[in-house]
């Protein structure tokens, strides 16, 4: 799969994001409700001294999973850790980790759900009494090494809470969904990343960037480089609304986030095959992407803006979608659709 731009996951060119990231809980825009918990659980622990909670934060990508976790080491005035699941092969990968960490550290890993069964199993006595246990070998020489760990907090980030085991689910003291940012929380955050870029941008620079964003900061930041690049060669380098609208047809994101292989994926099902239902084998091949690709990263925003619905028999572009490709709504989806919710007798 190509980069995308509108992609939420981190991509070779997101380097410069990590200047853009706030580094205090004040300065976070947006998630209101995890902000107000997170600050009230952070006050408590500092109070009492202890280390925060375990911690797992969930959403979809780009949504600043990450950029919390580094938030919290801050307020709490603690070192960080920072590793991913997959970079956990074995249960020694754990222990050289967690004997690494000094009282009250935090151990943030990326991708949790991709953690190793056994290197998960080792986890669970550290997670509950800082203590390590585990056997080296086989056989009449296998040995039993038990370690103690200073108290530490781990914070875990996912997109795929679904995958997280039980076991390891219970073991967070606290849970936190991240959400999509609405148009407001978007646009400060535009205007915030154009301050720290020294870009000028009045309020329709920000909002033609802001609502192609699909409601994620990463999408938003990268929007705003390449529109900066736009503005910097065909115009005077400040971004009003009509150079970022021209910048971002050039690039081929439409005004609510859409991009080539959105809208191609939406209208192979719109065209090819009649609206549907079609199955997701069939759309992966017509449009040239993974089956898996397909459904993890196209369809769920192609879903929460309304233009496509999953269904016993397949999927099926809804009115809303027929209307932003611009195409007439078949009238054999219309009388199926009056089929399953008639209208209400007056």
């Amino acid at each position: 799969m190509t980069e995308r731009l509108v992609a939420g996951s981190p991509q070779g060119d997101d380097a410069a994001e990590s200047g853009l990231r706030p580094h205090r809980l004040q300065e976070y825009v947006g998630q209101e409700k995890v902000k107000e918990n997170l600050g009230i659980a952070m006050d408590a622990a500092k109070r009492r001294g202890e280390p925060l909670d375990h911690l797992l934060l969930y959403g979809p990508p780009g949504l600043g999973k990450t950029t919390l976790a580094h938030i919290v080491a801050a307020e709490m005035g603690a070192s960080i850790r920072v590793t991913t699941g997959p970079a956990i092969e074995r249960a020694g990968d754990v222990a050289s980790l967690l004997t690494q960490l000094q009282a009250s550290d935090i151990l943030f890993v990326d991708e949790v759900h991709r953690l190793p069964r056994a290197a998960e199993e080792i986890l669970y006595p550290a997670l509950e009494d800082f203590s390590l246990s585990w056997v080296m070998g086989r056989g009449l020489s296998a040995q039993n090494i038990n370690l103690r760990v200073e108290p530490f907090t781990l914070i875990g980030a996912t997109t795929r809470y679904a995958m997280l085991s039980a076991p390891l689910r219970d073991r967070f003291g606290s849970v936190y969904r991240l959400d999509y940012y609405d148009a407001d929380d978007m646009e400060r955050i535009v205007r915030r990343s154009a301050r720290i870029l020294k870009v000028a941008i009045d309020d329709d620079g920000a909002s033609a960037i802001a609502s192609r964003s699909r409601g994620t900061p990463r999408v938003a930041n990268r929007l705003l480089r390449r529109v900066r690049d736009y503005a910097q060669v065909r115009a005077d380098g400040s971004i009003d609304g009509a150079t970022a609208e021209h910048a971002l047809d050039l690039l081929e994101v439409d005004v609510l986030g859409l991009d080539e292989i959105d809208r191609r994926v939406l209208g192979a099902i719109a065209e090819k095959f009649d609206g549907g239902p079609v199955g997701l084998e069939t759309i992966a091949a017509s449009v040239g992407e993974e089956s898996d690709t397909i459904m993890d990263v196209y369809e769920p925003f192609l879903m929460q803006l309304g233009f496509l619905s999953r269904t016993p028999r397949g999927r099926v572009v809804t009115r809303r979608g027929y209307e932003h490709l611009g195409l007439a709504y078949p009238d054999r989806l219309a009388s199926n659709q009056a089929a399953l919710w008639p209208p209400e007798p007056s």
